[in-house]
């Protein structure tokens, strides 16, 4: 299988325009990059949105400093 890049659908643009193509598309809230931020880990990591996985606390440890 041979993949390759169609570089028809992307072009090369003036500052201006790619400035202004951020400020409409770019999402307006911290909760909303949030959401943003969790659909693409779930697409990412190939899990579900509404169910998550639960963090694996058997794989981090956690000890008291000792105090000089």
């Amino acid at each position: 299988m041979s993949l390759r890049l169609d570089r028809t659908a992307f072009h090369a643009g003036t500052h201006a325009e790619t400035e202004a193509c951020h400020r409409v598309q770019e999402p307006a809230t911290l909760a909303e990059r949030l959401r943003v931020a969790m659909y693409l880990n779930s697409v990412a990591f190939n899990f579900d949105l509404n169910n998550p996985p639960r963090l694996d606390r058997t794989a981090f440890s956690c000890r008291a400093h000792a105090e000089h």
